[in-house]
C-alpha cells in the first residue's frame, strides 16, 4: 500500500494585536515581570518629576544619535528598518530614549555623591579578574577534572571543551571573561578573591552544577567610569527595591 504525501504550505505568520500580545503575556505567566517593568518606570518618572529632574533637547538629540551609533544605525534607512522590526514608530523610540536618560540623571541625582564612599568601604568587590571555568554536570567528573589538571597538567581547555556543560565556557577553551568580583555569585566570589594567578580552585557547588576555575589574572583595582557605574547601579536598584 502505497503512503499518501499531504503537502503542506509553508504556515504565513501574521502581526499580532497589541491585545493578542496582552493575552499571550497573561496566559504564559509573564504578565507580572513586564507589569513589574512598567510600575517600575512609572515610579523612577513620578521621582524625576518630584526632584524637578529634566533633560534638555540637547541631551535628548545627544542621547538619540548615541544610541543609533551603538547600534550601527547609521542612516534613516537603517533606523527605519529598525523601528519596524521592534513594532514601534519614532516617538515611541524617542520616548524611550528620553526616560533612559532621565533614570540615568535620576541614579546620579541620589546617588552621585555616595559612589567615592561605597567604592573605598568596597573597595574588594570592584577587583577585575581574568577567570576560565569548567561547569562540570557531577561531582564526580569535576574531580576527575581537576585530578587531570593538577596531577597530569592537562589542558585546560581541551577539557572545558570535552566536559563543560556551560556554552560560553566549551565554546572559548574555558574562559568566561573578565569579571568584577561583586559580578560573581556569591559561591564563586568567596573562594576566588584570594586565589593566585594561575590557581586551579574546585569543585565549587551552585544551583548551576559544579565548578572548576582557574584565575589567569588579576587586575588594578581602580575607580574607573564602568566601575562607577556599576557602584551606582548596584545602590539604586538597592533603593528601589526597599
Amino acid at each position: 500500500m502505497t503512503e499518501q504525501l499531504v503537502s503542506l504550505d509553508k504556515p504565513t505568520l501574521k502581526s499580532a494585536t497589541d491585545a493578542e500580545i496582552v493575552a499571550y503575556l497573561r496566559h504564559s505567566a509573564k504578565f507580572a515581570e513586564i507589569a513589574s517593568a512598567a510600575e517600575r518606570e512609572a515610579l523612577i518618572l513620578s521621582y524625576c518629576e518630584r526632584f524637578n529632574i529634566s533633560v534638555t533637547d540637547e541631551e535628548w538629540q545627544a542621547a538619540g544619535d548615541a544610541f543609533r551609533l551603538e547600534r550601527k544605525l547609521w542612516g534613516n534607512n537603517e533606523t527605519m528598518a529598525w523601528l519596524q522590526q521592534q513594532r514601534i514608530d519614532v516617538e515611541q523610540w524617542s520616548e524611550g530614549v528620553k526616560i533612559a536618560l532621565l533614570t540615568r540623571k535620576l541614579k546620579e541625582h541620589l546617588f552621585g555623591l555616595a559612589v567615592d564612599a561605597a567604592y573605598i568601604n568596597n573597595r574588594d568587590n570592584y577587583r577585575r579578574v581574568a577567570l576560565s571555568q569548567i561547569l562540570a554536570p557531577d561531582l564526580a567528573t569535576a574531580n576527575k577534572i581537576i585530578h587531570l589538571l593538577r596531577e597530569e597538567n592537562a589542558s585546560f581547555a581541551a577539557l572545558a571543551l570535552q566536559h563543560s556543560k556551560g556554552k560560553q565556557s566549551q565554546e572559548n577553551g574555558g574562559f568566561v571573561g573578565v569579571r568584577y568580583l561583586v559580578e560573581l555569585i556569591s559561591e564563586i566570589r568567596s573562594v576566588v578573591s584570594n586565589a593566585s594567578e594561575g590557581e586551579i580552585i574546585g569543585p565549587v557547588e551552585s544551583k548551576l552544577g559544579y565548578h572548576v576555575l582557574r584565575v589567569e589574572k588579576w587586575f588594578p583595582t581602580e575607580l574607573s567610569e564602568s566601575v562607577r557605574d556599576e557602584i551606582m547601579n548596584s545602590l539604586f536598584e538597592s533603593w528601589l527595591s526597599n
